[in-house]
This record gives C-alpha cells, sequence and structure tokens, in this order.
C-alpha cells in the first residue's frame, strides 16, 4: 500500500494518533522564543490543519501540503472556521513540488522521520532545500531512538542519522531532545531540529 493510500485509510478509520486538536508546542515555542518573523511558509505533511492554521493566526502567508484529501479537506474547514487564509495542496511532497516556492520557512511535524532508509532521508532534505530561498529555516520533529522500544509505529532515529541526511543542504542550528505534543499520558520523544539552508 503507498504512503497515501495508507494515510488515506487511517484517516478514514479515525486512527490518527497524531492529530491532537491543536498546534504542536515545539512549533509555536520556536516561533515566538527565537522569534521566526511572519513570512511564506511550507508545512509538509499538514494533517488537519492545526499547525498552519496556528502560523497563519501569527500572520505567517501559509501553504500546507498532506497525502490524504481527507485530512486537507478537514484543514479547510479548520482555517475557514478560524476566518485565516491558508493554501492546502493534496500531494506527496518527496515527488512533487508545491506551489509558491521559494518559502522562507518549512515546518514538518513526523514527515522526515516516517523515511527508513538514509536515501530516502536525504532526497526528503534535498526537496525541503529547494523549497526554501537561500538562508531558509526548516523546523523538523522527528521521531526520536532513545525512546522505549515497540512494535509498530514510524522510524525512529538517532542525531546521527539526521545529520547524515541533512548535512549536505543545511546547517543545524539546534538540535534537541524534546517530545511530541500529544494527549497521550506518556508523549512520544522526539528530536526538535531547526536548520538552515546553505
Amino acid at each position: 500500500m503507498s504512503v497515501q493510500n495508507r494515510f488515506e485509510e487511517r484517516y478514514r478509520a479515525g486512527d490518527t494518533p497524531w492529530d491532537v486538536g491543536k498546534p504542536d508546542f515545539n512549533l509555536t515555542d520556536i516561533v515566538t522564543r527565537r522569534p521566526i518573523p511572519n513570512c511564506r511558509a511550507l508545512g509538509i505533511g499538514c494533517g488537519t490543519g492545526d499547525n498552519a492554521v496556528w502560523l497563519a493566526q501569527q500572520n505567517f502567508i501559509v501553504t500546507g501540503c498532506d497525502t490524504s484529501e481527507i485530512a486537507i479537506q478537514k484543514a479547510i474547514e479548520k482555517a475557514s472556521k478560524a476566518e485565516v487564509k491558508c493554501t492546502f495542496v493534496v500531494t506527496d511532497f518527496p515527488n512533487h513540488e508545491i506551489p509558491g516556492a521559494p518559502y522562507e520557512f518549512v515546518f514538518d511535524r513526523g514527515c522526515f522521520h516516517s523515511y527508513a532508509s538514509n536515501a530516502e532521508r536525504t532526497k526528503f532534505a534535498n526537496n525541503v532545500a529547494h523549497h526554501l530561498e537561500k538562508g531558509g529555516l526548516w523546523l523538523s520533529i522527528i521521531s526520536s531512538a532513545d525512546d522505549q522500544p515497540r512494535d509498530f509505529g514510524p522510524p525512529r532515529h538517532t542525531a546521527r542519522e539526521i545529520v547524515t541526511a541533512v548535512e549536505p543542504y543545511f546547517e543545524i542550528l539546534s538540535l534537541t531532545s524534546s517530545h511530541f505534543g500529544s494527549n497521550r499520558p506518556n508523549p512520544p520523544r522526539s528530536w526538535v531540529c531547526l536548520m538552515q539552508k546553505r
């Protein structure tokens, strides 16, 4: 089953533990504390749009993309309800160009980490770089290999694996240990990686 079909099925079944109904605190902290000035932003794997809507509320010009038509429809509804303007696109990011490039800020929460091989992660990083202007920022929330063992779920990565994939295209500004914004009592651990295009 393709990535696109797999996520569409999970949205159809309501099996979406990553969809927590609010923006991820790692995103809000970085954007507000660094701070990152409002600019053209791309959300990769935007899901039902909580992070995209939050960025639009901070006056970013936001495009969100996802493989799931169901998720994108919900994102459109959330943006409408919040009375903010976002552009949403159904597409498979690593293999396609998103309209509106170059962007100044890219955010992904759990997309980069879904690729098991270094070649796939490097391809993903290359495509992020392709969509960013020189000096643009990429914030990625990545499942951490330091978490407890489990039987299923997306791949988990070490800091070394992250660095190996992104280094050709990005300077890592910060790589910190955190956890995903979650409704679970024990949220999955994560890396929060902020990078700047070379």
